[in-house]
């Protein structure tokens, strides 16, 4: 929740009007009516009388927490945020196997890196294997997102 959600909603559990809130903090109703609608945002002397007058923690007032959302608002975030780890995930085991599908068909299309690779005991580190590594890591990464996303559900 936003701050200008949360005075809203402080003023409103309190009964109390723009008006008589403004005269508790010494502002103007115009004041208020920014600050809730979050045109504006107190300053840090009026963050400290709301806090104050409210009793709540400046934390509380300017810390956004799933934890703090309301129930329906904090299932859709979470819910987005699963959507956004799976198509994550999707995206690096397709990218990584399209990747190595690639690497595979210049590999072969390469005779005389085949050979080399074939007779050499000795496995070095270049860009291509690099790369090679680099696409392996993207599928495992990708698909461990998509398990976690999977387990979750």
């Amino acid at each position: 929740m936003a701050l200008s959600e949360k005075l809203y909603a402080l003023r409103k559990k309190s009964g109390l009007s723009q008006e008589q809130l403004a005269e508790q903090l010494n502002v103007s109703r115009q004041a208020i009516s920014k600050w809730e609608s979050g045109r504006s945002v107190p300053e840090s002397d009026k963050l400290l009388a709301i806090s104050q007058y409210f009793q709540v923690s400046l934390d509380y007032l300017m810390k956004e927490d799933v934890n703090s959302l309301p129930d329906s608002r904090r299932e859709t975030v979470l819910r987005n945020a699963g959507r956004v780890k799976w198509a994550v995930g999707l995206l690096l085991c397709i990218g990584g196997i399209v990747c190595l599908i690639l690497w595979g068909i210049a590999f072969l299309t390469n005779p005389a890196v085949s050979k080399e690779i074939s007779d050499s005991s000795v496995i070095r580190l270049d860009g291509n294997s690099i790369f090679l590594l680099l696409c392996f890591a993207a599928v495992l990464f990708g698909a461990g997102l998509l398990l976690n996303h999977a387990a979750k559900k």
